[in-house]
């Protein structure tokens, strides 16, 4: 049985509906092109932080995908997506953390520039969308997920060029490692925190 709560927010206002469906098929595409050249990046420069970044970068282009597809759907479907979204986001936290202890056993140190360069060009694609995302990110869950991811994205980057500075300096692998470590913390506690926000939307439209 749904409540008149549910029923309510089961649309948006016609001209804010499709401002957001365009931001959000802008993402989209500038995410997914960005995993691309991150996932390619990464090997090249054997760094574990720039793959991590680079997987945020899929979970966000799933997650705008998601977002688009449940747009004009109800509070409670929408939070229903918001579950799946907040347990796929803290399943790439795991995935992060069993890479970061793989490469923490691995020779291979990496490459600081290559580092620097893809995650400065990552920080513009981010920044601009968490700058386009900013006045929706309020409302329901799946708006704040989206807006959670966005903001993980922009401050993974600045730990990339950090990591990146750390190598150089210490001609070591650890700032990677380390930063690598800390963005999986980041997936994990955002996928909590969008989760608890989707079940309590799920129980209140009951």
């Amino acid at each position: 049985m749904t409540s008149c709560h549910d029923h309510c927010n089961s649309n948006e206002q016609p001209s804010v509906s499709v401002e957001y469906r365009k931001v959000l098929w802008i993402c989209l595409v500038a995410n997914a092109v960005m995993f691309i050249v991150q996932m390619i990046a990464s090997y090249a420069a054997h760094s574990v932080s720039l793959l991590a970044n680079s997987a945020d970068f899929l979970s966000d282009a799933a997650n705008y995908g998601i977002s688009l597809y449940v747009l004009n759907l109800s509070l409670r479907q929408k939070a229903k997506a918001s579950l799946f979204k907040g347990i796929s986001l803290g399943l790439v936290g795991l995935w992060v953390a069993f890479e970061t202890l793989h490469h923490s056993l691995q020779p291979e140190l990496p490459e600081p520039l290559i580092m620097t360069l893809i995650s400065i060009v990552a920080l513009v694609v981010n920044v601009g969308c968490a700058v386009l995302l900013y006045k929706y990110r309020g409302g329901d869950s799946n708006r704040e997920s989206v807006w959670i991811c966005s903001r993980n994205d922009a401050i993974g980057n600045i730990a990339v060029m950090i990591a990146a500075a750390g190598v150089f300096a210490s001609n070591t692998k650890w700032p990677d490692i380390l930063v690598a470590a800390i963005l999986g913390w980041l997936a994990i506690s955002g996928a909590i925190r969008i989760i608890k926000s989707a079940k309590k939307e799920l129980n209140d439209a009951l």
